[in-house]
Order: C-alpha cells, then structure tokens, then sequence
C-alpha cells in the first residue's frame, strides 16, 4: 500500500491486474497504473473536488504542450469556466524533494498557459502561488482558494 499523505483521508478505487496496482482516475475516466506520483495526484484531485469543490469537468490530467519546439505533460490543470488555465498544478512523488527546480518548471510550463495560480506538491509538503504578472514573481499564499470564491472560473 501506498504511504499517507498529508491530505484528508479519501476512498479509493484500486485494483491489481497482472500484479499490478491501478488507481481509478475520475477526470479520465480509467484506471491507470499507481505510482507514487499518481498516489500524490490522485489525492490532489479528491482534494480539489470534494475539499475545495471544483467540478472534475474543469480539470485536464497530463495534458501536452510546446515549450520551445518541445513537447512537455504538466500534470494537471484547472480551467476556467471560459476555458482559461486558472491553477496549474505539479505533483512529485512523495520520496522527491521540491526544490527551486521544480518551482521553475512550474513557472516556464505557466509562461504559455498564464494560469492564474500554481501548486506543487509531493503529498507532503504543498506550496500554492498566486501569479504576479505585472511584477513577473510568484507570491506563496496559504492554501488554493475554494471553488466559490473565485470570481472568474
């Protein structure tokens, strides 16, 4: 079994097929093989969604884009209900340290998508940023704001 996590205590649908553990994902809609990062983000969805009350409608898993002629996967997105990227998320497994690395990875993948907020987690330890584009910095803030109180999605 995977490790805890310092998110609230979620149901989960798992299987083992061929000795292997899956996870089922309610944003694609399949199971998909559990690793330690999938662990992370798989919480993070029931999060966003039962904690937080974002529809799975406006969420998109490892979707791909171009940085620099490049294909890149983020790992999950939130979008408005215009269809912008409202929260831009990164999730490492759980043994990973977020270091300075990963917030810079963050910020290049948001220089296309122009989310208003990113977060990045290892399923321990959880950082939220609201984007400051007029003065081109990230500003940490305590948690990722609730479902209703975002004006714009």
């Amino acid at each position: 079994m995977m490790q805890n996590l310092n998110f609230p205590s979620f149901e989960f649908k798992i299987r083992t097929i061929n000795y292997r553990q899956e996870i089922y994902d309610p944003v694609r809609h399949k199971y998909v093989v559990l690793t330690p990062e999938e662990w992370v983000r798989q919480h993070l969805i029931l999060y966003l969604s039962l904690i937080k009350k974002f529809p799975l409608s406006v969420m998109g898993v490892e979707k791909q884009l171009m940085l620099n002629k490049q294909p890149k996967r983020f790992d999950l997105v939130v979008f408005s209900r215009n269809g912008s990227p409202y929260l831009l998320v990164e999730c490492k497994a759980p043994g990973v340290e977020i270091t300075e690395k990963a917030f810079d990875q963050a910020a290049r993948y948001n220089m296309l998508l122009k989310a208003e907020y990113f977060f990045i987690t290892n399923g321990l330890d959880h950082y939220t940023c609201r984007i400051d584009y007029e003065n081109k910095q990230y500003v940490f803030i305590e948690e990722i704001p609730q479902f209703d109180e975002i004006s714009k999605i």
